[in-house]
């Protein structure tokens, strides 16, 4: 399935509402845009093969770049709004991007368009959308004189994302392009269309960033199946409440933080939002603390499934509601790929040990411009093992339990230690809004434990405070996985999708 087909069949029906100001897109327009759009890709010399990246905010505009992109052949590298000049060059230099799509709104291409001949000597052509940005010229002026026919050499093109460099530098994450018809059928749409029940007549809400991986496919999914998407600006939890009743949202997928900023809304100004329209809330990007579940269950009833993936694609697991409630806290069975659980060496664990997530015939990735990287993700004794560093156990029913980040591991005394159960714990008090876990070095253990605690109420923030959180953590697990010291902070470095750059937090405490 494909737009196309929709602006066929449904020419006039939405295929991208915005949440904030209703903005329309309907099939019709966003095939005769996207062909368009790439008409203007190939007058600009972009090729099937090359690369091209988009740094927007969430827009109605970013769709028809996308599409336009995906007519052409061509790599889309999504690119955070909120990240450095230098760090966007860095992507764009990585990358090979020959243009690059921006607006005004994002702050860094400012200093970028100084500079960018010097600062990302392989790209080609800057241009904006929306507002006029300095310099540049806009790419809704420059493709209105072309045809809103198909481009002769149409070839399906896709997404290069990056990992979200919480812990180190962005990777990018290249698979092979497809080279097929445009409109060739799409295994992940097939899967997701399979999973949960979705159609034409399905209605998407996406809360988060286009640059990440999931809220992009979801999206695009979305228009594959001929359904509409609610696209937000920018989640705020009433917002996203406002929405789901307004136009009957039917799924949407989310991030654990996002249900916490949710169940935080009082509960009787909570529920006199109708979400009677919604048969499936998915969860991902982020394990989600037991309790929050529990409290998304007795709210939305059976309708949290929970998917785990990453953006390399080299396998997946899903658990429904159902399931889960069976077994609190797994991630469930994989339905893409083989699972295998290995110690360092790369030998496979037995049943309930906990070890690296390997992935085995799923698909093939590599990190690109990185092959030390993309060696180190193999299994050292199976090729075709592949992990992305996350630490997890599987029961004797198959069902995957994560543990947390190979590289978040503390090790106090010889001991490994994982800080997100005490995060997951710590998030439940009352008292705390945000909080990290991480290792400080220590004289004696190599590493102790510390948290950092963003309070609910700043004022409140204290030696009273942290001697409680520190109490209320020894209460209910281990004395050894508890935080030693706790420190406070106002703010977190958080992306939008609610992932913590902890590199930060780390440095900091170094």
């Amino acid at each position: 399935m494909h737009p196309r087909h929709f602006s066929i069949s449904h020419r006039d029906k939405p295929a991208i509402i915005m949440a904030d100001n209703d903005q329309t897109i309907t099939f019709g327009e966003l095939e005769e845009e996207a062909n368009k759009g790439a008409h203007l890709l190939r007058e600009l010399e972009i090729r099937n093969g090359d690369t091209i990246a988009i740094c927007l905010k969430n827009s109605a505009e970013f769709f028809l770049l996308y599409w336009a992109g995906q007519r052409a052949g061509v790599y889309m590298v999504p690119i955070a709004t909120h990240l450095s000049t230098d760090e966007v060059a860095y992507i764009i230099n990585d990358s090979n991007a020959k243009l690059l799509i921006t607006s005004a709104e994002v702050r860094s291409v400012h200093d970028l368009l100084k500079n960018y001949r010097t600062l990302t000597p392989g790209l080609k052509t800057i241009l904006s959308s929306g507002p006029p940005l300095d310099q540049t010229q806009r790419w809704e002026d420059l493709v209105e004189p072309f045809p809103a026919t198909p481009i002769t050499d149409e070839r399906s093109g896709f997404h290069l994302c990056y990992s979200s460099g919480t812990t180190g530098r962005p990777k990018g994450v290249k698979l092979p392009l497809v080279g097929g018809e445009v409109t060739d059928p799409n295994l992940w749409v097939e899967r997701n269309q399979r999973r949960y029940d979705l159609d034409e007549h399905s209605i998407y809400l996406c809360p988060a960033p286009l640059y990440h991986v999931a809220p992009l496919l979801y999206s695009v999914t979305s228009h594959r199946l001929g359904s509409t998407v609610i696209l937000m600006k920018k989640f705020s939890p009433e917002g996203a409440l406002e929405a789901i009743e307004k136009h009957k949202v039917t799924y949407t997928q989310m991030v654990p933080t996002m249900f916490i900023r949710m169940l935080r809304i009082p509960e009787k100004q909570r529920l006199n939002y109708d979400t009677s329209s919604l048969t499936h809330v998915i969860h991902s990007a982020a394990p989600c603390p037991k309790e929050v579940k529990f409290q998304m269950f007795d709210w939305l009833g059976d309708i949290i499934y929970e998917q785990y993936a990453g953006s390399e694609a080299n396998g997946s697991t899903t658990i429904s509601p159902q399931e889960w409630r069976e077994r609190p806290g797994s991630v469930g069975k994989a339905d893409r790929g083989i699972i295998h659980i290995c110690n360092e060496d790369g030998d496979e664990l037995p049943t309930g040990e906990e070890g690296l997530i390997y992935f085995e015939g799923a698909s093939f990735f590599e990190y690109l411009n990185d092959p030390q990287k993309t060696k180190d993700a193999r299994n050292p004794k199976h090729d075709d093992w592949t992990t992305i560093g996350d630490i997890g156990r599987v029961d004797d029913e198959g069902y995957l339990y994560l543990t947390d980040r190979k590289s978040f591991v503390i090790i106090s005394g010889g001991v490994n230690i994982y800080p997100q159960e005490a995060e997951n714990l710590l998030m439940q008090h009352p008292a705390v809004a945000d909080v990290a876990v991480i290792g400080v070095p220590d004289p004696d253990f190599g590493q102790t434990v510390k948290a950092i605690v963003q309070p609910m109420v700043p004022e409140q923030a204290g030696d009273d405070l942290a001697d409680e959180l520190m109490e209320y953590c020894r209460s209910k697990i281990s004395h050894i996985k508890c935080p030693k010291s706790i420190d406070f902070e106002s703010e977190f470095p958080r992306m939008e999708n609610g992932k913590l750059f902890k590199k930060e937090l780390i440095a900091r405490y170094q």
